[in-house]
């Protein structure tokens, strides 16, 4: 019971960050259909040099496909945004907001190295003043991302080894309160692989009812948590996913692994007495 309860536990709370970083992912790949880099424009371009810029932006790579945004159109918008602060604009006597082209990227990017490539490639026309994407808080974020799967990592590989100790040492235990029955079966000519295999299906058991018993408990958490999570965070944006088929699968067999190794590791030195 102690080694299922072990296994339980670790499986988790490995999972749980491995549910962290799978809805991270796919809340980053979500924006990052979104994305949009705006190009402010240099005053007084015309007509020719509007055409020549919006021309050389779209043969870029990893554009979707842009729109000019007007100086007028730009404060239409910004007033409507803040409709709430409409005081704000009444002793406004000229635009201050540039002409602009706004940028949509491709699906398929997937890495932050392309948008700060495609912004740099945008902000070197000669007809760009300016290029903003949130560069600032993109950088944070990615940095913050890579952090916790470094942390992940780290704290998924000492589970991992903590429990393999933990339940090599309880199994230690189990098979020495039946080390009468072992030495019996010596004694008739058993070998030692025919000793082995019962504590080996034992093992596999183990970590079998272990890794259910954890993701069940993870799937409860997950109920209760997400849907208050995406009506507090991403109201109608998002919708967090369970771990797929193929990663619950591979977490039944790394828990049967763990429990099979903690068998392996107590029998090789109990046998050797």
């Amino acid at each position: 019971m102690i080694t299922i309860i072990t296994i339980s536990l670790s499986i988790l709370i490995a999972s749980a960050f491995t549910l962290f970083f799978v809805n991270t992912r796919e809340i980053i790949n979500s924006w990052k259909k979104g994305l949009r880099i705006m190009a402010y424009l240099k005053p007084g371009i015309n007509n020719d040099g509007l055409q020549d810029v919006k021309l050389a932006i779209q043969a870029l790579d990893d554009v979707e496909n842009l729109q000019f945004i007007s100086k007028q159109e730009a404060l239409s918008r910004l007033k409507a945004q803040m409709e709430h602060q409409s005081s704000l604009f009444e002793n406004l006597t000229q635009n201050p907001l540039p002409d602009s082209i706004e940028i949509r990227m491709t699906a398929t990017n997937e890495s932050w190295q392309k948008i700060d490539s495609l912004a740099a490639q945008v902000e070197a026309l000669p007809q760009i003043e300016e290029v903003e994407y949130g560069q600032q808080w993109v950088g944070r974020f990615a940095h913050i991302i890579s952090l916790f799967r470094l942390a992940g990592y780290a704290m998924g590989t000492l589970f991992f080894m903590a429990t393999i100790f933990i339940v090599a040492n309880t199994i230690r235990l189990v098979i020495y309160s039946r080390r009468e029955e072992v030495e019996i079966m010596r004694l008739v000519g058993a070998t030692d692989n025919f000793i082995r295999i019962p504590f080996y299906f034992e093992g596999l058991i183990q970590g079998a009812l272990g890794a259910i018993i954890g993701l069940v408990m993870l799937y409860i958490a997950y109920i209760f948590i997400s849907s208050s999570v995406e009506k507090e965070f991403f109201p109608g944006l998002f919708r967090f996913h369970f771990l797929s088929p193929t990663l619950l699968s591979a977490t039944l067999l790394v828990s049967m692994l763990v429990g099979w190794l903690g068998c392996f590791i107590s029998l090789k030195q109990f046998l050797k007495q």
